[in-house]
């Protein structure tokens, strides 16, 4: 078991948990003290891990980082009408190299997978989302990755990997696991016209901050088609963070906290990061944000609606949509009004494919479908299956 390497919560942050309400999450979660050790983590459904690494940041300044005013916050938050069991797992405290601390998250990360635990992250710089990525290695089958972000961070896969630069390594680097990655709130600004062409090019899904501040429901079927979710705290405009990174536009609060919902109602999120925090003063109002985002997400998982199969449950309706040479299929949860596109499977021997036959899309797509409108997201989807 890698849980060796973390280190307990801080005596500070477990002092002032003692000190809570009975109903706080402070109260009922267990937590990982140099006095008790690691909580069992029998019937565990969520583990909140601080990944405390930040040396790849392309703005990297010295000094360390704790989250200690994040936990504060998150534990002070009173519980909704949640039956998950949540544990805090301490921290991950940076090797003697940044390729050491991603070696040992990647372990823990896999060893809460296999236990089908939600790992929480809390991290430094967003390189981290690599060894994220990595930890689904055990799994061996292909994962989307949806990035919350202003940025691609495709970056160059030549150079050594940064914050900037992460999801390159995750494209070209071996073993291939990745099927599919999404941008949720890019701004065209800060992207070149070459990463925006590769986007295009590979397949992958991008959506504009205007278009979901204008329709927050569009996050809906990206999220629910997402393995690993990785939130960059730049994406967050900078009247409701203090950030240096952060953009005059960008999330408010109501905004990230919705995405972060709908990532926990996915049935399918396993994993869910938040990155390029850093200390510094006055950093409470922040913290309390990351606190409530997080609040959010497991607000999200106590309302999963364990529709993986959709396909094969008897309540299901299913639509047939004749479009050009094609019939597309799709297929509506009675119980949620939810929708699905079926993807044909090109059987290509790659059994790591198979699982994505059935991309989640909206009411939209069906009734833009029934009136000769391609689904963008299925005929991406499509293409991808092809190659």
């Amino acid at each position: 078991m890698s849980f060796e390497f973390l280190t307990p919560v801080s005596e500070e942050v477990i002092m002032h948990a003692s000190l809570l309400a009975d109903q706080t999450i402070g109260s009922q979660i267990e937590i990982h003290s140099q006095e008790q050790g690691i909580p069992d983590l029998e019937g565990v459904k969520i583990a909140l891990i601080g990944v405390s690494e930040n040396r790849n940041d392309v703005n990297f300044q010295y000094g360390e980082i704790d989250f200690d005013a994040i936990r504060k916050s998150l534990y002070e938050l009173y519980l909704g009408n949640w039956n998950t069991k949540i544990i805090d797992l301490g921290d991950i405290t940076p090797g003697d190299e940044v390729a050491d601390t991603y070696y040992v998250m990647k372990e823990v990360m896999a060893d809460l997978l296999r236990k089908d635990i939600i790992p929480v992250i809390l991290g430094g710089s967003q390189d981290l989302t690599f060894a994220q990525y990595r930890a689904y290695d055990v799994m061996e089958k292909m994962v989307n990755l949806v990035n919350v972000d202003s940025r691609f961070d495709l970056g160059d896969s030549v150079q050594d990997i940064n914050n900037r630069s992460f999801v390159s390594k995750i494209i070209v680097e071996r073993p291939y696991n990745l099927f599919n990655y999404s941008n949720l709130g890019y701004q065209t600004y800060f992207n070149s016209q070459e990463e925006i062409n590769l986007i295009e090019k590979l397949y992958f899904d991008a959506i504009r901050l205007g278009e979901i501040i204008a329709d927050i429901s569009v996050v809906e079927p990206v999220m629910r088609d997402a393995d690993i979710v990785s939130v960059d705290l730049s994406a967050i405009n900078s009247t409701v963070l203090s950030f240096n990174t952060s953009s005059p536009n960008g999330f408010n609060g109501r905004e990230i906290c919705a995405i972060a919902r709908y990532a926990g109602i996915s049935d399918k999120v396993s994993s869910f990061g938040i990155y390029e925090f850093s200390n510094f003063e006055g950093e409470e109002t922040t913290a309390a944000l990351i606190a409530q985002i997080i609040w959010y997400f497991i607000e999200g998982v106590n309302y999963r609606s364990n529709e993986i199969n959709i396909k094969n449950q008897p309540t299901t309706l299913h639509y047939k949509v004749p479009i050009d040479d094609d019939i597309l299929s799709f297929y509506k949860s009675s119980r949620t009004g939810r929708w699905w596109i079926e993807i044909p499977f090109i059987a290509s021997g790659n059994n790591k494919l198979k699982r994505h036959t059935l991309l989640p899309c909206t009411y939209k797509d069906y009734e833009g479908a029934c009136n000769q409108e391609m689904p963008e997201r299925w005929y991406k989807a499509k293409q991808k299956n092809e190659v």
